[in-house]
């Protein structure tokens, strides 16, 4: 992947909204009812088009489809591996009797009902059988897409997002398997064949894995320790997944997820880096531009970034609607670049803005596009003062 040589790049997470037309189609797909393939397929190699389009138009250097083929950047992999059956079993959900819900109850209470039947809601599995991943033709059809609107918009650098086995395990309950260490290994296996074909198509491979961080909110009972015992396990099955993948076309994505809310009780950044950078990935994608975690950036002034490995902090936010100022941006950007050294930062955001589909965003479209704007113009003020 390209690093900062001359400038420092621009990138974000991945998801962004879909249109009303795309977003009507995604929703039939996800209830089982009748929809036109043919329709589907060209209503989102269109979506791509656009998305791509647009970010290029933003300034963002390092695109990506804006997930707009899937549902969710989680619940996608339902038609990408067999051995899953229906179940009226819900996946974990993060929100239900978390360390926020205890603390906020009456705020989480008011926003999950204020979200009900704006979100495609997909069919709960469960694994009843061997996984095996049988995801090729949606795949590959994405990647052709993606490809194609980069060729159209002149863009090189393109990635595509996958999701970790370990978000894959908290979603699905196992009924086949006999340990939670085989259930997820499964999965791994499993993955590594959707893993192994992003990177064989000459786009970047990103990870996208919130539960390493979400999974200390979910679980209340609980200690920093156990956490990070739990997340040991997790990123030595991750990187069995992307054995044999070159790490340089790899980037890692970790988050505390879709939460406008309070966010007192997040596990903190010192508390898992060590941990997050034992990840066989090229770069690292992390929250670092809301107000609850801006203050971390010092935790690099301790931790030895690895030689050849690049840092993706966000400096746009995906928690609040205002638009960060193109000095700020470029304020963020410098205190990473002097600490670990320019060229090995790029300007991300948070997290994605859409990693749902969904009627109404938490973030409007068009402000999601003047942050981006905000992001690039801000790299331009950090390139400036940083190169001269």
């Amino acid at each position: 992947m390209k690093r900062s040589t001359n400038n420092i790049l621009t990138t974000h997470v991945g998801s962004l909204a879909r249109p009303d037309r795309q977003l009507a189609l995604l929703f039939a797909k996800e209830r089982g009812e009748a929809y036109e393939t043919e329709e589907f397929e060209a209503s989102t190699r269109q979506a791509v088009d656009d998305i791509v389009a647009g970010q290029v138009k933003a300034g963002i250097d390092i695109v990506c489809d804006g997930e707009q083929g899937k549902s969710s950047f989680l619940t996608y992999i339902a038609e990408r591996l067999e051995g899953f059956s229906p179940r009226e079993q819900q996946g974990e959900d993060l929100w239900v009797d978390s360390r926020e819900t205890i603390a906020f109850p009456e705020f989480y209470d008011a926003h999950r009902k204020s979200r009900e039947g704006l979100v495609a809601q997909p069919v709960k599995l469960v694994c009843t059988a061997p996984i095996k991943y049988c995801g090729q033709k949606p795949l590959q059809r994405e990647i052709a897409n993606v490809k194609a609107a980069a060729q159209k918009n002149n863009v090189e650098d393109v990635f595509m997002t996958a999701v970790s086995p370990s978000d894959v395990e908290g979603q699905q309950s196992n009924e086949f398997y006999n340990s939670a260490e085989a259930y997820l290994y499964a999965i791994a296996d499993a993955m590594h064949d959707e893993y192994k074909a992003i990177v064989d198509s000459g786009l970047i491979l990103q990870i996208d894995d919130p539960r390493l961080l979400t999974y200390y909110i979910s679980q209340p009972t609980l200690s920093v320790a156990d956490c990070r015992k739990w997340a040991e396990v997790r990123v030595e099955a991750l990187n069995h997944a992307l054995k044999g993948l070159p790490t340089d076309r790899i980037r890692f994505h970790t988050c505390y997820g879709i939460n406008i809310g309070p966010r007192v009780h997040e596990m903190n950044l010192s508390d898992i880096v060590d941990i997050m950078l034992k990840v066989n990935a090229g770069a690292y994608l992390f929250e670092a531009g809301n107000p609850r975690h801006e203050h971390e950036w010092k935790v690099w002034e301790n931790v030895e970034l690895p030689e050849g490995k690049i840092i993706v902090p966000g400096v746009i936010s995906h928690s609040t609607p205002l638009v960060e100022h193109p000095e700020l941006v470029a304020q963020r950007l410098i205190r990473f670049a002097n600490i670990v050294g320019k060229e090995n930062v790029i300007g991300g955001s948070d997290c994605g803005f859409a990693s749902f589909a969904a009627t109404e965003q938490e973030i409007h479209p068009r402000i999601v596009w003047a942050k981006f704007a905000n992001l690039a113009e801000g790299a331009r003020i950090a390139s400036k003062e940083l190169w001269s």
